[in-house]
């Protein structure tokens, strides 16, 4: 009995690796063949998943409940790799001027799109406050991850400086990128805000004093100290290296990961967010030199990584989904998720947006709707699970893949006709 049951592990092991392997080949050979049609790799991968798992051959779904460390680190180095590619994207200095867009999507559209989730939740789906907080903070980012489409480009070489932001990028994908790097991070004061509620009760004097401090204060200035000089001295490292012959271009790549590692273990180990040191350390690893082509290099191996591991991951989800993880998923629940995609993030980020004036209406209106959910939301989730157990898990866990699913359906057909039409008004 025992030598069956080690049979059947490895031949479900052998018959995993397959399948991410056909993911990985079908992200090689068929991702560019669909760039200009309102297709994304992401719905692949995603039934890839379902449909091999859902098939009678024997497969056991992963659980993410029953496998949350697997599945919180998995996503964890998703989305750090994830932000140091779209870190070394960005051609702009943060400021207020040339960031104003950003700056109003992270401190006008978050925060009303996390109140607007959490009493929602509450309301429609009856769930307890620190567990509508929960969901308030893991829908409210943007992910980094799937975002692609609607993004800037790879690092490009300037010599000259950023004196008009406007003219050397994008003022619409540049608003989305930034957001994404840099709102993962302000989910976190939110996911321990829900983690205190629930272990030391909804009344703000049990808390408020800690969170403010500790949560929000110290751990934000960790991440941007962190970043900054881990940034500053990797910067020195990494662009020293040659990088005249391909197999050099292949190890200053490697240096991508290296430095994504450091940023994030090292800036977590102080308790400051790893996720605002890695995307801080790329900016800066990025405007160490205006030009150089070692840039490029780690943004194609750390886009590489995060595509490889994205594949795994909605694979993976995929999976899950087959083995019952919208089961507990109730028409409420499914309609919140509609309400989500459509009217919540679209209304807030409009708000947000008015009156500014480096986007046209049409613009404003993309950059509302385009609030793709994705990864980082599945990482936010598994990490407060592990922290406290919520009786609302199973509920929390199908709301939140029902509407990542929507979302990269949703998304992933109209990024690609959306952005081109955009594209072809703004060159008129």
């Amino acid at each position: 009995m025992e030598l069956t049951n080690t049979l059947k592990l490895f031949a479900d092991y052998d018959l995993t690796l397959v399948i991410i392997g056909l993911g990985v080949l079908a992200l090689a050979s068929l991702l560019h063949r669909f760039r200009e049609y309102p297709f994304s790799f992401p719905m692949m991968a995603l039934a890839l998943g379902y449909i091999t798992f859902a098939l009678p051959i024997g497969l056991k779904a992963p659980d993410p409940l029953k496998y949350s460390a697997a599945t919180l680190h998995l996503t964890e180095l998703g989305v750090i790799i994830s932000l140091m590619g779209v870190g070394l994207k960005i051609d702009r200095l943060p400021n207020w001027r040339t960031w104003n867009s950003t700056w109003r999507l992270l401190f006008i559209c978050m925060p009303l799109m996390i109140a607007g989730v959490a009493t929602t939740g509450w309301w429609m789906l009856s769930l307890t406050p620190p567990a509508a907080v929960l969901l308030g903070a893991v829908l409210a980012p943007t992910d980094p991850v799937l975002a692609s489409d609607v993004q800037v480009g790879e690092p490009e070489d300037s010599a000259e400086e950023d004196t008009d932001p406007k003219e050397k990028e994008d003022e619409l994908r540049f608003t989305l990128t930034s957001e994404a790097g840099l709102n993962d991070s302000l989910a976190f004061p939110f996911t321990y805000l829900a983690l205190l509620m629930l272990t030391e009760g909804a009344a703000p004097s049990n808390w408020l004093a800690h969170w403010l401090l500790i949560d929000v204060v110290y751990k934000f200035a960790m991440g941007i100290g962190f970043g900054l000089a881990l940034g500053w001295l990797l910067a020195r490292i990494l662009l020293a290296l040659p990088v005249s012959t391909e197999q050099d271009r292949m190890k200053a790549g490697v240096g991508a990961l290296a430095g994504t590692l450091l940023l994030y273990g090292v800036t977590e180990s102080v308790g400051g967010y790893g996720f605002l040191a890695v995307f801080i350390g790329a900016m800066t690893i990025k405007h160490r030199e205006k030009t150089h082509q070692t840039h490029k290099s780690l943004h194609i191996f750390a886009e590489q990584s995060e595509q490889l591991l994205m594949t795994v991951i909605l694979v993976a989800l995929g999976a899950a989904i087959a083995g019952g993880l919208l089961a507990p998923l109730t028409w409420k629940a499914a309609l919140f998720g509609v309400l989500l995609v459509f009217v919540m993030r679209p209304l807030t980020g409009f708000v947000a947006l008015l009156g500014v004036q480096r986007m046209s209406l049409w613009e404003r209106g993309i950059a509302s709707f385009f609030g793709i959910r994705g990864i980082s939301c599945i990482f936010y989730l598994a990490y407060a699970l592990q922290e406290q157990p919520f009786r609302e898990a199973n509920l929390l866990w199908a709301t939140c893949a029902f509407t990542i699913v929507l979302s990269i359906c949703v998304h992933g057909v109209t990024a690609a006709p959306v952005m081109r039409f955009r594209d072809q008004r703004h060159e008129q």
